[in-house]
């Protein structure tokens, strides 16, 4: 068997954000966030801030690392942080600080753009979260038989290259 069969095979945008589908979830999630802004968020706005504010975490991580490689898309990186501050200062009710932190006109954007269409994005919020918790449990079901000896590595890598496909479709269609 080749080195070329046994390597995981990802695109180059992958290698050059410095993520892998086939590390962890979260790596998983962060490129599937990414793939989603690339694939054109601002035609479907409000389905990408609820995906930000459904992954949790995975979006506040996700701008710490665009910010600290310098690599990838800044506007992600601002966004993500944008939907994290809304959701802390959702949490401690609208004003104060929260005005200090989103100076940045993609956050101010994306805020207005949440209160214009606050019920449909909190929908969608409840919708994206089981499809990223079936993700995840389907992703850990690939990785275990891979790791148990069930599945080689290419037939693994082929399972979560479909797996991100559908969480990508599964995201538009809701």
């Amino acid at each position: 068997m080749s080195t070329e069969q046994t390597r995981s095979p990802q695109s180059d945008a992958d290698k050059h954000r410095g993520f892998s589908i086939y590390d962890d979830f979260d790596s998983f999630l962060k490129v599937g966030i990414r793939e989603y802004y690339d694939r054109g968020w601002a035609k479907r706005r409000g389905n990408f801030i609820a995906l930000l504010i459904a992954s949790g975490q995975t979006a506040f991580a996700l701008a710490r690392d665009s910010m600290v490689e310098g690599k990838g898309t800044r506007k992600v990186a601002i966004g993500a942080a944008a939907v994290v501050a809304l959701q802390v200062g959702l949490r401690y009710a609208v004003g104060g600080p929260l005005g200090l932190v989103l100076t940045v006109a993609a956050g101010a954007s994306m805020v207005s753009y949440f209160i214009r269409n606050q019920k449909d994005i909190v929908r969608k919020v409840g919708i994206y979260k089981r499809v990223i918790q079936d993700t995840s449990k389907r992703y850990e079901d690939a990785q275990n038989g891979w790791r148990d000896g069930k599945y080689d590595l290419s037939e693994r890598n082929l399972m979560l290259d479909g797996l991100m496909k559908r969480f990508l479709e599964q995201i538009d269609e809701a």
